[in-house]
């Protein structure tokens, strides 16, 4: 089957994502599957649901650790006829699973804690400090872990959720050692409400900036008029029209334009200088570029420049 294109691409596409995001996130997830599951067998034998709830916690993360994993194995499929881009778009949709995760996780940890405030439980402080420590050695392991390579938004939607875990530790920690020393149960909800402020700051950005991709904006380390005038300023052409600029997946970025050119025998030499340049300058591998020829134009752009 052969594919007859209108207008000219210019484009190099990098599939090669870093097989160690799978792996730190294969890592992670069975990490805390096993913690979860000490923590869930804790809290049974001490009677201390603040462990019950942390391993029910656990496991939701477990769960996005999950589905964070599954993303980066789907994102190095091959495109097909019917996904010209292959399934690069599958670490966004995991990423905004993900928080809206801990968004609800956020939800149900308010809720627990405004509840407590009116009904106190006994707490076996000695269970939760011990717990609460391995928990926190783990966390900070598996922060360090998915904090190396690259941070795309799969990545960092995964790191989100344990660096919620280790706040949490911290939490259950400093809860457990004054409830021992001071009997003062009312701490362990008040630093629960603390923690879910953190988490919530980190869950509304991550969320805005995976909806930013998914409505297609521009990536927040370009202008776009930036690049429109860059592209206007390039030996031979006239305007650019119809700038668009767009994420497909992390590291991967697109670009589409309309080229008013005066001869379209130039337009290979043009085609090159403007790849070049969109590399170079812009780290835009991917780009569609049709070139329009001046005398057919009726509406040009003033200044060589592109539309803000």
């Amino acid at each position: 089957m052969s594919l007859h294109h209108h207008n000219e691409h210019g484009h190099s596409h990098d599939h090669g994502h870093d097989h160690s995001s799978r792996n730190r996130l294969l890592w992670a997830l069975a990490v805390t599957l096993g913690f979860a599951a000490v923590e869930a067998i804790a809290g049974w034998w001490s009677g201390s649901l603040a462990l019950l709830g942390d391993a029910g916690h656990m496991v939701s993360d477990a769960t996005a650790l999950g589905l964070a994993a599954f993303a980066a194995i789907l994102i190095n499929k091959p495109p097909t006829t019917r996904l010209s881009y292959g399934m690069g778009r599958a670490e966004v949709l995991a990423a905004l699973v993900n928080a809206g995760l801990m968004l609800a996780i956020v939800t149900g940890i308010v809720i627990t804690a405004i509840g407590r405030f009116s009904a106190p439980q006994p707490v076996a402080a000695p269970v939760v400090i011990l717990v609460a420590l391995i928990g926190l050695v783990i966390n900070i392991v598996l922060a360090v872990i998915l904090s190396r390579g690259e941070q795309t938004l799969n990545i960092r939607g995964a790191l989100l959720h344990v660096i919620g875990d280790l706040l949490g530790s911290v939490a259950a920690l400093i809860a457990g050692i004054v409830i021992y020393y001071t009997g003062w149960t009312p701490i362990d909800p008040i630093l629960s409400l603390l923690i879910c402020l953190l988490i919530l700051a980190s869950a509304l950005r991550l969320l805005r900036e995976t909806l930013h991709v998914i409505m297609e904006g521009v990536p927040a380390h370009l202008n776009l008029r930036d690049v429109g005038l860059a592209m206007a300023g390039s030996p031979n052409v006239r305007s650019v029209h119809d700038l668009h600029i767009w994420t497909v997946s992390s590291g991967h970025v697109a670009l589409s334009a309309h080229v008013v050119i005066d001869e379209l025998g130039l337009w290979p030499r043009i085609l090159d200088n403007l790849n070049q340049l969109l590399k170079e300058r812009f780290d835009i591998s991917h780009s569609t570029l049709q070139p329009e020829c001046n005398t057919f134009v009726l509406h040009r752009i003033p200044e060589r420049s592109a539309p803000p």
